[in-house]
């Protein structure tokens, strides 16, 4: 059996991006349902928020589902206790050490993945106990590692460090690139943009169609003195973009950024001044669909993928 499969019970090895402003119970529950794994994106909910949102993810689906936790939120103490209390199982960490948190997570009798964008991190996943690894490629939305490594050239990287439970991230939204993920090491995948994207998305309509009508090189990877970011461009980029050719240093960006610019594009909607996060693969996506007809075009592309490599045929030295 699959290993992702196995270790959370799921149908298909496909697990959905814990997105800030995109994955809210509705998102979650329907990837859950449709056999997947659907995360509830802590780093954008208050406490009682989040709790919330755990108790109507109950209600929605009695399928596995886990939560999306960035180490660096500030009320973590608060969210881990929410975490505890509603029985949660499964927990995505990412942006930070898995040091801090896994071995307390663990001893509570939770499943722990950790995401990671370089080597040196999965070897840290490895002696903190985690029980799987979503390696992420540079092509992802959001905030991505420093090393700027592709999905394809970071997977066999990982895979040579570590035998365990491996899930690729970063530029898949097809079959296609599940399979080709799969083949270089991974044993399942994470998919952000192509779910972000859905119909079930919390993210606003008006950041959707604008993603749907991106063309290659809409999306760059910015602000790389903070916190490297993947952003849709826009006017805001374009501020961003001009600090940084005139050598602006961490304090300058961090006021052009300034608070909830991510809520601000994402959420609300404002496509000129709001951080607009997306991956490189939204330049694939051309139509808002539900989770389950994304579901049905990524198995079949799968399969179909496999059929067309069963009868290439074998090179022969």
């Amino acid at each position: 059996m699959n290993k992702i499969c196995s270790l959370f019970n799921i149908k298909y090895p496909v697990i959905q991006g814990g997105m800030v402003w995109c994955s809210g119970w509705k998102l979650a529950s329907a990837v859950s349902n449709c056999g997947g794994l659907g995360l509830l994106g802590a780093g954008s909910m208050h406490p009682e928020t989040l709790r919330l949102h755990i108790q109507k993810m109950k209600a929605a689906t009695d399928k596995p589902w886990g939560i999306n936790l960035p180490l660096l939120y500030p009320q973590m103490d608060e969210l881990m206790q929410i975490i505890i209390d509603e029985e949660v199982k499964i927990v995505f960490t990412s942006a930070g050490s898995p040091a801090k948190w896994t071995r307390f997570l663990k001893d509570k009798g939770i499943t722990v993945a950790h995401v990671i964008s370089n080597n040196k991190f999965a070897r840290k996943c490895e002696d903190a106990g985690v029980d799987a690894i979503v390696a992420e490629g540079f092509e992802a939305g959001g905030h991505n590692g420093r090393e700027e490594t592709t999905t394809m050239t970071l997977l066999p990287i990982i895979r040579k460090t570590t035998s365990l439970p491996l899930i690729a991230a970063g530029g898949i939204a097809s079959g296609e690139q599940m399979l080709a993920a799969m083949v270089l090491g991974a044993d399942g995948v994470q998919i952000g943009s192509l779910f972000a994207l859905s119909e079930e998305s919390s993210a606003n309509e008006s950041f959707k169609k604008l993603c749907i009508n991106s063309q290659e090189g809409d999306t760059m990877l910015m602000m790389r003195k903070l916190n490297p970011v993947r952003l849709l461009k826009n006017d805001f980029y374009q501020k961003v973009k001009e600090a940084e050719e005139k050598g602006a240093n961490e304090l300058e960006l961090k006021e052009i950024l300034g608070h909830g610019r991510a809520k601000l594009g994402m959420f609300d909607g404002n496509l000129d001044d709001g951080e607009l996060e997306i991956g490189q693969v939204a330049v694939m996506i051309d139509k808002i669909e539900p989770v389950e007809e994304i579901f049905k075009n990524i198995i079949s592309g799968y399969n179909q993928a496999i059929k067309k490599i069963n009868t290439t045929g074998n090179f022969i030295l």
